[in-house]
């Protein structure tokens, strides 16, 4: 298996993503160690609030809605989990497992945001999050979530299945396009193509094909024990947590009643449907997403 290292010349001159690099050297697991890029933008004093995409996207996902929560007081943290974004790749896909992304993650967390931090995360970035909130629910101040959930087996949903077999099995695998076609709001090409940016080649996405293979969705899969004692903590989370979903999201959008019901801090909050609004919200509803993050951390008595 070979490490593969962005090309950064491929990230030049990306639309309304001006933001400094940051890295941190992860232990992949087998001897193997990984850069994984971060953005880290507003006061290192102020109150930290982490940022986590899912797939197949990275943080460039973020960059309309961390000038609103830097202008509000905030530090914005975000990572680009391996295998995405400027982040170092694993080229094979068996080697990306559920509980590696989650140590990659977490070795992340513990290096750079130690402190105490609220929380927006969607898609893989809510079963990474979600899953890191349940276990540590003492190390979080609050938390909004979009298009995700912490899943524990059952029966998936067509759209799911279809979407897993697509991602493993199709010769045209297109980034950009994938982004395109779920949100609710029309990219420009200069986005797409940033979508793009960090596959240049089949053996970058390994990591992007392994992701839906990883959904523990299913009984018996890797990661439901986990997320289930991890089900224990997120339920018992009563600061502020609150849902703003995507009414046109296919796979995703429904599942927000879910949350609502059980984790405690959910009770008596705004959640939404957000109206056009894809599965990545971040690009369809940015304003939106960034003023709950805002209202949630007011509402935990955090003050800017």
């Amino acid at each position: 298996m070979q490490i593969l290292t962005s090309d950064l010349a491929r990230f030049a001159n990306l639309p309304d993503y001006s933001f400094a690099e940051n890295w941190l050297e992860i232990d992949l697991g087998e001897g193997h160690t990984g850069r994984m890029h971060y953005l880290d933008e507003g006061p290192s004093d102020a109150p930290p609030v982490l940022l986590f995409h899912g797939e197949p996207s990275w943080s460039f996902l973020y960059r309309k809605m961390i000038p609103i929560l830097v202008e509000a007081g905030f530090r914005c943290l975000a990572p680009d989990l391996i295998g995405f974004g400027k982040s170092d790749k694993p080229d094979e896909v068996g080697f990306y497992t559920y509980a590696r992304h989650t140590s990659w993650l977490k070795q992340w967390r513990d290096a750079v945001v130690p402190e105490k931090a609220g929380l927006f995360c969607q898609d893989w970035g809510g079963l990474l999050g979600l899953r890191m909130v349940g276990d540590e629910p003492e190390r979080f101040t609050f938390l909004v979530t979009s298009n995700t959930f912490l899943p524990t087996g059952g029966t998936p949903s067509p759209a799911f299945l279809a979407w897993r077999e697509f991602a493993k099995s199709s010769p045209e695998f297109q980034i950009g396009e994938l982004l395109q076609r779920a949100t609710a709001t029309e990219r420009t090409p200069a986005e797409v193509a940033a979508y793009d940016a960090p596959f240049p080649d089949e053996p970058s996405k390994a990591g992007a094909r392994a992701f839906p293979q990883l959904v523990p969705v299913e009984d018996g899969m890797d990661g439901i024990e986990e997320n289930k004692r991890a089900w224990v903590g997120l339920a018992a989370f009563d600061k502020p947590f609150l849902t703003l979903f995507g009414e046109d999201d296919p796979v995703t959008g429904g599942l927000a009643p879910a949350l609502i019901d059980r984790v405690a801090g959910a009770k008596g909050q705004p959640h939404a449907t957000l109206s056009t609004c894809g599965h990545f919200s971040q690009e369809d509803r940015p304003v939106e997403l960034a003023q709950g993050v805002i209202d949630m951390a007011k509402a935990a008595g955090i003050t800017s």
